[in-house]
């Protein structure tokens, strides 16, 4: 993390259960305001999905908001065009802000404009800029508290691009979010390895029966299915085992490259492509542009799935530590391969949970924590 705490701030301090949260998901409603947590903070969480960003600014899991994550620098003349509309248009379908004299398009406008997911590319790169539109979905301004998520390729790796993440976000910026200038001071930058909000998410979670351990006290292992790498954390008794965690250079991406390459003419980053696949079985069709007919998805998808998913399982007992009773899968892999992916480690006696809602659970846990620092901040003055 951005700070290390001390003794007396242990790190499950962050997992203590506070305000009970249904388990309701609905996607994108209105935004939301800002919530009572720590009296007078402002903390916008951020996990930077390669599909789609998934931001809150409270522990209400209905009230994560999901944002495409694509994002291109345009001229301001570009960015300003969409004035002309009747009423007021879904921010999240129009998002666009002008900062240090460039204009940006975020999420849905910017893939109109044909910027892709930016596979490949560190997610330090944009960070910034998704941090101030979030920001501005949120109507936040002034003082606020960011938290976010990084891959842990290497902890070298980890360590210089939290630095750079940590720079470039921390202190003042002023923008002009879709035509109104907003002032923000990010006083403090919280940076985790990516899957560590889930394991804080699921731990905040009433307990039911014995379905779930109590994860301060067994061994675990967090894996993170996301867009491009899949993360793969070891934590003994909430101990961050930075020697036995890494991020792997594979994830959904690969799966979408399969999905295309079955497709003549389909973009495995297409968003509607993305959206496909994800639907229920029975309404999974998908028409690249300049096709005459829809593909149906299911003539092939269930094959891949299958494919996939043990290749997934196999690198996870690769390198999954000998200790580890309890493997909690999460991200929108998580979710998309679980039943496959839980019954391969059954078969290997490993008792595998699924984080719920699995999407939202990293962005959902980073809040928390930001929420117990600032306690404990409050409570050492």
């Amino acid at each position: 993390m951005t700070d290390q705490p001390s003794a007396a701030t242990p790190m499950n301090a962050a997992a203590i259960p506070m305000n009970r949260v249904s388990a309701a998901t609905p996607i994108n409603a209105a935004p939301p305001q800002p919530v009572a947590g720590v009296p007078g903070k402002k903390i916008l969480s951020i996990d930077l999905g390669r599909t789609s960003t998934k931001t809150c600014i409270s522990r209400e899991s209905n009230n994560v908001t999901f944002v495409s994550a694509n994002v291109k620098e345009m001229s301001m003349e570009q960015v300003r065009g969409g004035v002309f509309e009747a009423r007021a248009t879904d921010p999240l379908m129009d998002l666009w802000l002008e900062y240090q004299g460039n204009g940006y398009a975020v999420g849905q406008l910017a893939a109109d404009f044909g910027a892709n997911l930016g596979v490949g590319q560190s997610k330090v790169e944009s960070a910034l800029i998704k941090v101030l539109a979030c920001a501005g979905y949120f109507k936040l301004k002034d003082e606020i508290s960011v938290v976010l998520g990084l891959p842990y390729l290497s902890q070298e790796q980890f360590e210089k691009e939290k630095a750079q993440l940590i720079s470039q976000l921390s202190g003042p910026h002023v923008m002009n979010f879709r035509g109104e200038s907003v002032p923000l001071n990010i006083n403090k930058v919280w940076v985790m390895p990516e899957g560590y909000g889930s394991l804080l998410w699921c731990e905040a979670q009433p307990k039911r029966g014995t379905a779930m351990p109590d994860f301060t006290k067994v061994s675990v292992a967090i894996v993170d299915i996301g867009h491009q790498t899949t993360d793969c954390l070891m934590i003994d008794n909430f101990r961050f085992a930075r020697g036995a965690s890494k991020s792997e250079d594979f994830g959904m991406s690969k799966f979408y490259e399969l999905v295309a390459a079955e497709i003549e003419g389909a973009d495995s980053q297409s968003l509607s492509l993305i959206a496909a696949v994800n639907r229920i079985k029975g309404d999974r069709f998908y028409r690249p542009r300049g096709a005459s007919k829809p593909t149906n998805l299911d003539d092939f998808l269930p094959n891949l799935i299958e494919m996939f998913s043990r290749e997934i399982c196999n690198r996870v007992l690769a390198w999954l530590p000998e200790r580890v009773t309890d493997v909690i899968l999460t991200g929108g892999g998580g979710e998309f391969f679980w039943e496959d992916v839980q019954r391969l480690l059954k078969e290997a006696k490993i008792n595998a949970h699924l984080a719920s809602p699995s999407r939202q659970a990293n962005a959902l846990g980073q809040y928390i924590y930001g929420e117990a620092q600032l306690s404990n901040a409050r409570a050492r003055t």
